[in-house]
């Protein structure tokens, strides 16, 4: 049966005002149940604020050895530790002539990058939510790529999305 023969029988829609009413009391259920700071999830609450995680936007000015791909690696580790994040996979992977791209799945999120050693520019996000604390990575990485010019931004990713009032 094609996905159009489903359409027409109405099999798996939700229709009506019933179907709307019956979303927004469950999504009002889930808003409330966010600002429970007994609940066992990994959202941050801080200052009557819920959001996912936080994300920061670094970059490594003026690196050395960012097209060393152990290197990397062992900056990853290095986070993950520092950070107190729980590491579940590393994949990185050597361009050619240079560069490296790269991943670490954390159970609180991610760590990437991609390099330009050339120019001595790497480009790092580390996403985390929970306890872990992203902030800490900075240190790691100036020390992993011996340089002092390191930039971040922060994202606090979801803030917004959930409200006291919409909690209420």
């Amino acid at each position: 049966m094609t996905d159009a023969n489903l359409f027409q029988l109405g099999i798996g829609l939700e229709t009506g005002a019933h179907a709307e009413d019956h979303r927004s009391f469950v999504a009002a259920q889930k808003t409330r149940d966010v600002f429970d700071e007994d609940r066992d999830d990994h959202f941050i609450r801080r200052d009557g604020r819920v959001f996912a995680g936080t994300h920061l936007i670094i970059e490594v000015v003026d690196g050395h050895g960012l097209d060393d791909e152990d290197r990397i690696q062992n900056a990853f580790r290095d986070c993950v530790d520092e950070c107190g994040a729980t590491l579940l996979h590393i994949h990185t992977h050597k361009f050619s002539p240079q560069g490296v791209s790269g991943v670490a799945v954390l159970a609180e999120s991610h760590i990437s990058v991609h390099t330009w050693p050339e120019i001595g520019y790497g480009a790092f996000d580390v996403f985390m939510c929970g306890d872990a604390d992203p902030w800490r990575a900075v240190d790691v990485l100036k020390a992993a790529f011996h340089t002092q010019d390191v930039r971040v931004k922060e994202l606090l990713r979801g803030d917004g999305l959930v409200s006291e009032e919409q909690a209420a």
